[in-house]
Formats: C-alpha cells, sequence, structure tokens
C-alpha cells in the first residue's frame, strides 16, 4: 500500500507547517482530519479541498459538510473521495480553505511516495511539525492579523483627536482639582444664550416701556 506524504502549509504563515503521511486508499476526510488533530483546530466545520495547479488555482471541490446549494450542484464529498482518485502528479497541489465562517487558508502538496507503510504504524500519522498555529477567533486568544488590526485602529483614534501625551498629565491634574472644562464651558455658554434670548425678547417688544410696566403693577 502506497503512503503519501502531504505537507500542510499555512497560506498567511510561512513558518508553519505540518507533514502527514497518509494511505493512498485514504479520504480527504480522513486528511482533513489529520490536519486538525495535528493543529488542535476543530475539524466539525465546514471546509474543501480544491484540486490546483502549480500556481494555487483552484479547480475542482471536494468538500466537508457543504452548503446545499453546493449539494445541489453535484459537489465531490470528502467521506467518498479517495486520495488516489485525485492524484495524477508527483507534486499534486491542493488549495484547503478550513471553516468557511472564519476561514483558513492552507496549501498542501505532496511531497513524497513511499511505497510501502510501516508494519504497527497507525495512518494518518504526523511525520513532521514545524511551528505553532495561530489561535481561532472567538477561543479568547485574536488572531495574529486580527490583533494587529485592533492596535492599528487604537492608534487611529489617537491621531483622530489630536492626542499628546501630556495631555494625560493636564487632564489628571484638572480632575485633581476638581476642574471640569467641559462642564464649565457648558455653563457659560447656556448663560450667555439665556442673556440672548433676554434681550431679543424685550427689543422686540413694540411700545416696551419701564414706566409702563411700573404703572401696571399698581
Amino acid at each position: 500500500m502506497a503512503i503519501y506524504r502531504f505537507r500542510v502549509s499555512f497560506e498567511d504563515y510561512d513558518d508553519i507547517e505540518r507533514d502527514i503521511d497518509i494511505k493512498s486508499n485514504q479520504t480527504f476526510e480522513d486528511l482533513h482530519r489529520a490536519i486538525h488533530q495535528s493543529t488542535g483546530y476543530i475539524p466539525e466545520l465546514s471546509s474543501s479541498f480544491y484540486v490546483s495547479n502549480d500556481q494555487w488555482i483552484k479547480n475542482e471541490e471536494i468538500a466537508f459538510m457543504p452548503n446545499q446549494r453546493k449539494i445541489n450542484n453535484g459537489v465531490a464529498l470528502m467521506a467518498n473521495s479517495k486520495l488516489s482518485s485525485f492524484i495524477d502528479d508527483p507534486h499534486q497541489k491542493f488549495y484547503y480553505i478550513y471553516n468557511f465562517d472564519r476561514p483558513y487558508d492552507f496549501h498542501v502538496e505532496l511531497i513524497k511516495i513511499l511505497l510501502n507503510d510501516e508494519p504497527g504504524k497507525t495512518y494518518p500519522s504526523v511525520a513532521r511539525s514545524l511551528g505553532e498555529v495561530p489561535k481561532i477567533a472567538g477561543s479568547g486568544v485574536i488572531p495574529p492579523a486580527a490583533a494587529s488590526v485592533a492596535a492599528s485602529d487604537d492608534f487611529d483614534f489617537l491621531n483622530e483627536i489630536d492626542f499628546q501625551p501630556e495631555d494625560a498629565d493636564d487632564l489628571e491634574r484638572m480632575n485633581d482639582m476638581g476642574i471640569n472644562s467641559d462642564v464649565e464651558t457648558g455653563g457659560e455658554e447656556e448663560e450667555e444664550e439665556k442673556d440672548e434670548f433676554i434681550d431679543d425678547e424685550f427689543s422686540d417688544s413694540e411700545g416696551f416701556d419701564s414706566d409702563d410696566l411700573q404703572k401696571d403693577d399698581y
């Protein structure tokens, strides 16, 4: 029984690789589960392999937990698809997308064909592991790319308000003295608005005379 050795690497992380040995008559679902036995990711999520060329252009799809549209279009299922049925090149490549809701993209390349399996060895098996995989969003740790975006957003916000580091000291001293510049400024503006309202009201009154007002009071 021939053994395929696939090198699995993240498209966006060059320093993370897994080499997986798997029998030629095993299925793409076996390979899918072996990949995530090595990553620690949950395998029960919609994913797909795509037969690819040397430029990683996606062609025929082999799916796990496909949506109804793909099923209606007759997509090949991982559980029913043996690896040997899709291998026609000693360096066959597959583009692999894990978890379409929050996808990670992988390159899967056949790097070696062993003519015989090792007696007593269970396949698939991880032959080599390099690098620590990124954490999945929602697991309590933000993936590296998302973390850098969040940091960038905070930086842009501070730039937007023209915040300077020394401003923090000034604000802290004002708070210690019981001063709130926003409240005081608002109070002065309200008083000015009241004064303008009173001036306008009486200036527009026709025939107004303070003596008349005093006479009417008596």
